[in-house]
């Protein structure tokens, strides 16, 4: 059969069969995602992971095998609990393969059938009428009027009129007209399947929370070997065997690792997440919570993220008169327009005339108001029911109704409807043709100068035959009025981006719409700033670094930018030093908000490959929701500081005993036991550190820069090691000691028995957990004493803090516990100088922030901001 002939047909049944045979089916590639053992082993596995391995190790080498198990228990739950987590957040999400439609004509065997999507084949002839998805990618053979959304690839907001020749892709919408076009790609091989491979081309990098936790690891790993191989050297020099040497060395070594930071770690981003969830943000990657509050740079998208992404008529202009609409939206009935009553009329008429050669319409679908066919017509539908009009947009068929749609060349569509001549198009095509201008040519600069997407309507009556073209229909008009109509944008916008650069991060535009609506867009919404320059993607220079150069400032607007440009620019912005959030909706969105280091997708008006490679889901589609995440991600890092900070104090508390008996060269008894040290980290320690992680957000988090340095920084490390470990460490030993001394034990003396021993042991071990109960409080703030803050703030913390205290008693009192952690009830002596623990830590607390907030009263304003 000739190819053209061929083409008229369509395939041969037979060989569409043998091309689905050989190409496979028209499906995209599933989404690459790590299978559920991998995703548990990374839980197991990951640094921090690795090094409580370790310690559990050693522990069995040391012969300490209730620790062994203890510190394995920790990891398999801690690690179960993250896995949990994130496999909820992915089954939330939605999945790829819905982008394709389901069933779609075709040509075969000369004749219309309907088949799966899945079986399409190349040298399929699709027949694509308005509201259909088309299902591959191909060239158009025939179009009347023919226009296709192409927004989910592009990002541009205007649907594309496309003529015979030009190509169609999988994955766009027709919003009007008709066509046939044959398909030369599915399935892997689509321009959408190859966006959607930009997405997973990269493993994601480690977010700025996993880096400083390796950070972290590292400092304490090189503590406890350090302090560990110390221990066994002064264990030689005292005599003791090799073999018991090294097993103290490896118990102490153990004793200062921190098993109780991971999960208090995890357990914080999962409250991050629990209270972005309350705030319609679906966290699909734990650390995410934190990145989040470190981002420094937001690359935003136009069209459905800043936008509605719902084409509304904002004003309507008539020689006699104008309205204002203020309700955006598709939805008919949510604000009636009541324009002047003297203009009334003529708004009307300009209504209905573009109603009526109009053939999108709004429709509900869901419970929800949406587009049928193009954007601009459903809002022109929706904007002639407010005005109280009864419509049929594009549902008027019958003798004597003629349509001449849309073509490119003419740049305007027209109906001609019970004897009249309805004409709608671009004012510069449409003014020409009528008898007199009414005075649009001020309006018209007017709304063109705000970036509005403004549309002429004219009418006439027919006195002859029907015409019988446009060019014969089309002339001796009356200009009706101008429609000016626009994405709107989301009425949080201009708020939630104020907020974002008082909290000190840097924004930009980076879309793949038009520059002059882009532009119009930033400005309406306080995005652009005056000096800020409006690029396209032409134009951006290859090499990277230049490329950051240029758009490290605030306000760009980047706009006619391809998926690989939006790639390159979240990759550009992350090389110059920038933890980049990018923002998206569309499949053109995809690649970037996979490389950025947090990726935000909007979920309602989301397509499916957005989701997929976004970090966070706004489940409301709100910008304003970026906002309290960034809010939350900023408490959640300075949440990490402070049990950070709660934990190392414990630790250093921990270490003293055996620093004093390896000082006495053995000759001071240790106060405290292995056992007892991981009955403290594990058990009494854990509860008020997760309710630390619980500190919600400050009145001023976001009136400073984003969070950044280390998690270990210098105030960090000076509270726990210079100010808070010391006392705690100082009661434990007073308690200590002070037990000794009150039972008649002197220094020098011989060794105190063993029940003396286990009583002063318990009253040292009191004393820590009473210590770290007044450090608890002491750690929600870094300036401000407990009293000056409201208890109101972390109602977790108190319950925590009664249940640790209850626990230690269990600990000390129960006869057969105690003696398995080597202790017992301390005598009255003993509790009296366990209970000075903690106002001794509270009054040390207070003390030093007084002292530090006179140091910076009486500092310079320069020196005031660098603290």
């Amino acid at each position: 059969m000739p190819e053209s002939d061929q083409v008229t047909a369509g395939l041969s049944s037979a060989d569409a069969a043998a091309r689905l045979a050989r190409d496979g089916p028209n499906r995209l590639p599933p989404p690459k995602r790590r299978p559920a053992w991998r995703r548990l082993g990374h839980q197991l596995t990951h640094f921090f992971a690795l090094m409580l391995w370790c310690a559990a190790g050693l522990a069995l080498l040391a012969r300490l095998p209730e620790l062994a198990v203890a510190i394995t228990v920790v990891v398999v739950l801690n690690a179960l609990f993250a896995f949990a987590q994130e496999s909820r957040a992915a089954r939330t999400a939605e999945r790829l393969g819905e982008l394709l439609p389901m069933r779609v004509r075709v040509q075969r065997d000369g004749r219309r059938v309907e088949v799966d999507a899945a079986e399409v084949v190349t040298g399929d002839v699709l027949l694509l009428e308005p509201g259909d998805r088309i299902p591959a990618d191909g060239a158009l053979l025939a179009a009347a009027g023919f226009k296709v959304d192409t927004s989910l690839l592009s990002g541009e907001s205007e649907p594309a009129s496309l003529d015979p020749g030009d190509r169609v892709l999988a994955g766009t919408f027709v919003v009007e007209g008709e066509g046939r076009a044959l398909v030369d790609a599915t399935g892997a091989r689509t321009r959408l399947a190859a966006i959607a491979a930009l997405t997973a081309a990269d493993a994601p990098t480690p977010s700025p929370l996993a880096r400083e936790l390796r950070g972290v690891v590292r400092t304490i790993s090189t503590i406890a070997l350090g302090v560990g191989g110390a221990f066994f050297a002064l264990s030689l020099s005292l005599g003791n065997p090799p073999g018991e040497g090294f097993v103290f060395a490896i118990g102490v070594t153990v004793a200062l690792v921190p098993e109780a930071l991971l999960p208090t770690i995890t357990l914080a981003l999962a409250w991050g997440a629990e209270q972005m969830a309350h705030r319609q943000v679906l966290v699909r990657n734990l650390e995410a919570v934190e990145t989040l509050g470190a981002t420094t740079f937001i690359c935003t998208d136009k069209t459905g993220t800043l936008t509605i992404n719902e084409m509304t008529v904002v004003e309507a202009w008539t020689p006699l008169g104008s309205a204002t609409v203020s309700t955006p939206g598709y939805d008919p009935d949510a604000a009636a327009i009541v324009p002047d009553p003297a203009a009334r009329p003529a708004l009307e008429a300009l209504a209905a005339a573009a109603e009526r050669c109009s053939v999108g319409h709004a429709v509900l679908v869901e419970g929800r108001w949406r587009a049928h066919g193009d954007p601009m017509e459903a809002a022109i539908d929706v904007f002639a029911r407010r005005l109280g009009l009864r419509t049929a947009a594009g549902r008027v068929h019958g003798a004597g109704v003629v349509r001449f749609p849309f073509d490119p060349r003419r740049r305007r569509t027209s109906a001609v409807v019970d004897g009249r001549v309805y004409v709608k198009g671009a004012p510069d095509s449409v003014l020409p043709l009528c008898r007199d201008g009414g005075g649009a040519e001020p309006a018209l600069a007017r709304l063109t100068g705000r970036g509005l997407r403004v549309l002429a309507v004219a009418a006439r009556a027919v006195t002859g035959p029907v015409p019988a073209s446009a060019e014969e229909a089309e002339r001796d008009l009356e200009l009706l009025g101008l429609l000016a109509m626009q994405d709107p944008p989301r009425p949080d916008a201009r708020n939630a981006l104020a907020t974002c650069r008082r909290a000190g991060i840097k924004l930009a535009m980076v879309t793949g719409d038009h520059p002059v609506t882009a532009a119009a867009i930033a400005t309406e919404v306080g995005l652009r700033t005056p000096s800020a320059p409006v690029l396209t993607g032409g134009e951006l220079p290859s090499d990277d670094r230049e490329l950051a150069a240029l758009l490290d400032r605030d306000g760009v607007v980047v706009a006619r930018v391809s998926p690989e440009q939006k790639l390159r620019i979240a990759r550009a912005l992350r090389g110059a030093g920038h933890v980049v959030a990018m923002t998206g909706d569309g499949v053109n969105d995809g690649p970037a908000l996979h490389e950025a280091d947090i990726g935000i997708a909007m979920g309602r008006a989301g397509t499916d490959v957005a989701r997929e490679a976004a970090d966070l889901v706004l489940l409301d589609d709100h910008v304003a929701s970026i906002v309290q995440g960034i809010e939350q991600g900023r408490a959640t890092f300075f949440n990490i500081r402070r049990f950070l900070t709660y934990h190392l104090t414990d630790n250093v508390a921990e270490l003293t005993p055996f620093l004093v008996w390896a000082l006495s060269g053995g000759r001071f008894p240790l106060a405290l036991g292995v056992l007892q040290i991981l009955a403290l980290d594990i058990g009494t320690d854990t509860l008020s550190a997760v309710a630390l992680g619980a500190e919600p957000p400050g009145p001023k988090t976001l009136d400073r820069p984003p969070v950044s340095g280390r998690l270990l920084d210098r105030t960090v490390a000076r509270r726990a090691f210079g100010l808070l470990g010391p006392t705690v460490a100082a009661a434990t030993m007073a308690a200590f000691t002070g037990s000794l001394l009150a039972a008649g034990w002197r220094p020098g003396g011989p060794a105190p028995d063993s029940t003396l021993l286990a009583a002063a042991s318990g009253a040292a071990f009191l004393a820590v957990v009473l210590g770290q109960s007044a450090n608890a409080f002491a750690c929600r703030s870094a300036t401000r004493t407990p009293w000056h803050l409201s208890w109101r703030g972390n109602r977790l913390l108190p319950w925590a803090v009664a249940a640790e205290l209850a626990l230690s008693l269990a600990l000390v009192l129960v006869p057969a516990v105690a003696r398995q952690l080597g202790q017992a009830a301390p005598s009255l002596t003993g509790w009296a100088l366990a209970v000075l623990a903690a106002p001794a830590v509270l009054l040390v607390d207070a003390t030093a922030k007084r002292r530090d907030r006179r140091r910076q009263a009486t500092a310079t304003p320069g020196a005031r901001r660098a603290s």
